[in-house]
C-alpha cells in the first residue's frame, strides 16, 4: 500500500495508533461466543440499516431523506407506540460500576404464548415464508433457509438448527454461549467493553480478564444482540427477551440527531455505526414495531450519508477513500433494510457492486483491501501472529457483496472462484499458526452458505468442529 495503513482482518489502522475496531473486535470475538451463529442459526445477519439519499439518475445528484422522530419507550416498552412516527429535516452537522448479577435463564424453553419454542410461529408482524424455486440464494441475511424471506424462519430450537446444517451439539453451544453472553451484560443493557470483567457470576466460571477499549461499546453490543436475534430472541418473545430489551433501550439511546450510532471520536467509528445499525434493523424487521422504526431509518439515512458518491465507504462522511471491509457492513445494512421494508436506494447497492468489481482480481476471484486482488494487511507486529496468505477475509466480504447486488452464486464466475479460494482455506482451530481468524470465518459462513452445495457442506463441517470444541463449559472460548 502507497499509505503507512495496516489491517487486521480487514480494518485498517495507521502505525503507532491504537487498537482499531477490528483488534477490539477480535479480541471479544475470542472471548464471546457470538461467531457460533456463523455455525448454526446464522439467520442472525438479517436485517436493515439505514439509509441517507436517493439518487437524480440524469444529474447524479444525491437527495438527502428527511430525519425521522423516533417514538418514546413507556413503561419499559411493555405498552408499544405504533402510531406513525413525525418526520423531521435533519440538522446542521456541528462542528457506574457495572454490578455482578444472576441471569435468570428458564429451563422450559417456552414463548409467551406457551408454545415450544422449536414450535414457535415467531412474531406475527413478521415477514413470513416466501417458497419459490430456484437456488439457496434469498434476502436472508446469513443462514436464514433455502426458500424464504428474511425473517421467516427466524425462530430458535432444534428444527431451525438442523434445517441451517446444525445438530445437538450446535445447540448446547449456542444456549451455553448465550447464557455467558446474558450473564455479562452490564446493567444498563450495553456490553462493556473497558468493564467487560467486572461483570458476571463467579458461581458460573472465572471472570474475564482484560480490558477492551471503551470507543467500540456500540459496535461489541451490536453483535451481541444479533446472536440473540438470531436464536429468535425479541423485545416481545424468547427466554432472553429481557436481555435483548434492555440492550435494544441502550442501543437507541446512543443514537445522535443525524442517525448515527455511537460516538464519531473515533475515526473508525463508522464500524460502530454499521454494526449498531444493523442489530437495530434487526429488531425493527422481526417485529415491525413503531418503537424501532423511527431509529433503524435514521441509522439507515445515516449509511446513505456516508456513502461516496458512485463509490463505496471507508472512515466518516463521504471521505473520498473507499476499502472493501467497511463497505461490507454497509451492503449488510442496504439489503437488510430492503429486506426490512425499510427505505432505501438501489443505486447505492449498484455503486458498491462497481466498487467490488474493482477490487476483484479476475485471473483469480479474490478481492483486495483498497488495490484489486491485494491480501488482507495486518497491525504492525501481528503480520507473523496471523500470517496474510492463510486468510481470504475479503474474498469473503467481495463474494457477500455481489451476492446481494444480484449475481448469482451458481452462475458468476467470479463467486465460483472466491468460493474455490475459500475452500481451500477451511476453518480450523489453530491460533499458533494464526489461522483462527473470526473476520474471515464470520464473511465467508454467510458468503458460503448462499452457494451452497458441496463447498457449503464442507465450510459448514469444519467451522462446527474449529468452534464447538472449543468452547468452555461456561460458554466462552479460551
Amino acid at each position: 500500500m502507497s499509505e503507512n495503513n495496516y489491517d487486521y482482518g480487514g480494518y485498517s489502522h495507521h502505525q503507532h495508533e491504537s487498537a482499531t475496531f477490528n483488534d477490539i473486535l477480535v479480541e471479544q470475538l475470542r472471548n464471546t461466543p457470538w461467531l457460533l451463529f456463523s455455525v448454526a442459526i446464522h439467520v442472525v445477519i438479517a436485517i436493515i440499516l439505514h439509509m441517507f439519499s436517493v439518487t437524480n439518475d440524469a444529474a447524479g445528484e444525491v437527495k438527502p431523506f428527511q430525519v425521522s422522530e423516533p417514538d418514546t419507550l413507556e413503561n419499559e416498552m411493555e405498552e408499544e407506540v405504533e402510531e406513525e412516527t413525525e418526520e423531521i429535516q435533519p440538522e446542521e452537522e456541528p462542528t457506574e460500576e457495572p454490578v455482578i448479577k444472576d441471569t435468570e435463564i428458564s429451563d422450559h424453553n417456552e414463548t409467551d404464548d406457551n408454545e415450544e419454542w422449536e414450535e414457535s410461529k415467531g412474531e406475527e408482524d413478521a415477514l413470513s415464508d416466501k417458497p419459490f424455486d430456484g437456488t439457496q440464494t434469498n434476502d436472508a441475511i446469513g443462514l436464514g433457509g433455502g426458500a424464504g424471506s428474511a425473517f421467516g424462519r427466524r425462530r430458535g430450537g432444534k428444527r431451525n438448527l438442523r434445517a441451517m446444517g446444525g445438530g445437538g451439539k450446535t445447540q448446547r453451544a449456542v444456549e451455553r454461549g448465550l447464557e455467558w453472553l446474558a450473564n455479562h451484560q452490564s446493567e444498563d443493557g450495553r456490553w462493556d467493553c473497558d468493564a467487560f470483567m467486572q461483570n458476571g457470576d463467579p458461581k458460573k466460571g472465572e471472570l474475564c480478564d482484560g480490558k477492551g477499549n471503551a470507543m467500540y461499546d456500540v459496535g461489541v453490543s451490536g453483535l451481541a444482540i444479533l446472536a440473540f436475534l438470531g436464536a429468535g430472541n425479541t423485545h416481545r418473545e424468547g427466554i432472553y427477551k429481557t436481555t435483548v430489551r434492555k440492550a435494544l433501550k441502550w442501543l437507541k439511546s446512543q443514537q445522535d440527531a443525524e442517525g448515527c450510532f455511537g460516538s464519531r471520536g473515533d475515526p473508525h467509528f463508522t464500524y460502530n455505526h454499521g454494526i449498531g445499525a444493523l442489530a437495530m434493523a434487526e429488531a425493527y424487521g422481526m417485529t415491525r414495531s413503531g418503537i424501532w422504526k423511527a431509529t433503524a431509518q435514521n441509522g439507515i439515512n445515516f449509511v446513505m450519508k456516508c456513502q461516496n458518491p458512485y463509490k463505496a465507504w471507508r472512515y466518516g462522511e463521504r471521505p473520498g477513500d473507499n476499502d472493501i471491509s467497511v463497505s461490507g457492513w454497509m451492503v449488510m445494512a442496504l439489503k437488510s433494510a430492503k429486506a426490512g421494508g425499510l427505505d432505501m436506494n438501489e443505486t447505492s447497492l449498484a455503486w458498491a457492486h462497481d466498487f467490488c468489481k474493482e477490487m476483484t482480481d479476475e485471473e483469480t476471484g479474490r478481492t483486495g483491501y483498497t488495490k484489486p486482488g491485494e491480501r488482507p494487511v495486518r497491525a504492525e507486529g501481528r503480520l507473523e501472529e496471523f500470517p496474510a496468505d492463510q486468510s481470504e477475509s475479503l474474498t469473503g466480504v467481495g463474494m457477500l457483496i455481489r451476492i446481494f447486488a444480484g449475481e448469482d452464486p451458481k452462475t458468476s464466475p467470479l463467486i465460483k472462484a472466491g468460493a474455490e479460494l475459500c475452500s481451500k482455506r477451511l476453518p480450523v482451530w489453530e491460533p499458533k499458526s494464526g489461522k483462527v481468524d473470526m473476520y474471515y470465518w464470520y464473511y465467508a459462513t454467510l458468503s458460503m452458505f448462499q452457494v451452497g452445495g458441496g463447498e457449503w457442506t464442507a465450510w459448514n463441517n469444519k467451522m462446527k468442529t474449529a468452534i464447538i470444541d472449543h468452547q468452555r463449559e461456561e460458554g466462552n472460548f479460551g
